[in-house]
């Protein structure tokens, strides 16, 4: 587990660099096409590290956001706030997450945040609903394992980062499609031309950069955060049940969206199935035997 948590912490640092150079190149680009000249590398730069900077102290919010999800209250949800606190003291875990709710019935869940002292839990009204005590808490056990694990930073980084890079590029290829680029003097540099093409080819392919993060973080840290869920709540069957019924439930999920898909314990989409090249989730079935394996 050390393991995982210092391979995640390495990872994040890894992309928010990587990120920084594609924004930076990007926005560069359209700068250029735009005929801003030579400033344009201040603008790119500038404009990176602080997107960059945004996306690590505030992708927690926006994902929440996104979702949107509304605070949960003890009042309306005892049962969800005694789970958590009684996992909480068998994770060693020093702070205790935000409760979030989304109100839909699609029984599923997620958790984000930067790290395990600024993290949040949020659940759907259908996952309280249809799971029983012990389903909710192998299923509250899961997240609590992507928190202590770490995968929620990288998690909320890659969804706001890939996010971002995809709307600069919408922006910019409905700007080349309606309005048009204007050539530029021959005097440019050779340097100024190559870091343009540079930044052409991040903006054609930034939306396949981002399904391959999205990729990169999702399949082995599900069966980590599984693993994680029994390890605190010694009851594997509660999170193998939880996960049939999840996976059974023929609801959508209105508030999911490609962005943030892979941060849920299932994929939230029911309609749209994936071939197992691009699911960001193991299947089911693969989960469940894992699950029995450790028994």
């Amino acid at each position: 587990m050390f393991d995982t948590i210092k391979k995640n912490k390495r990872e994040s640092f890894f992309i928010i660099s990587i990120f920084i150079i594609v924004i930076t190149l990007i926005v560069y680009y359209i700068c250029m096409a735009l005929d801003m000249g030579y400033i344009s590398i201040v603008i790119a730069l500038v404009f990176s590290i602080v997107s960059a900077w945004s996306s690590y102290y505030y992708s927690d919010q926006i994902v929440l956001k996104l979702n949107n999800a509304r605070p949960a209250t003890r009042e309306e949800n005892l049962q969800l706030v005694n789970i958590l606190d009684s996992l909480i003291v068998a994770s060693g875990l020093n702070a205790t997450p935000k409760l979030y709710v989304v109100d839909d019935p699609q029984p599923n869940a997620f958790a984000t945040g930067r790290d395990p002292e600024h993290s949040a839990i949020c659940v759907t009204t259908g996952l309280l609903q249809k799971l029983d005590y012990y389903e909710l808490e192998g299923v509250i056990g899961h997240e609590l394992g992507h928190i202590k694990n770490y995968d929620i930073r990288l998690s909320a980084i890659v969804t706001v980062m890939v996010g971002f890079v995809v709307m600069l590029s919408d922006m910019f290829s409905r700007y080349m499609f309606y309005g048009g680029r204007r050539r530029r003097n021959n005097d440019d540099s050779k340097g100024n031309a190559i870091l343009m093409l540079i930044g052409l080819v991040f903006l054609i392919l930034s939306p396949i950069f981002g399904k391959l993060m999205q990729l990169a973080i999702s399949r082995k840290r599900e069966y980590m955060a599984d693993a994680t869920s029994v390890q605190f709540t010694r009851n594997p069957d509660g999170l193998i049940s939880a996960l049939q019924k999840i996976s059974g439930d023929p609801n959508e999920l209105k508030t999911a969206n490609n962005s943030t898909a892979h941060m849920y314990i299932a994929n939230p989409f029911r309609k749209k199935k994936s071939s197992s090249l691009w699911a960001t989730h193991p299947s089911t079935e693969d989960r469940i035997m894992a699950l029995r394996n450790l028994k």
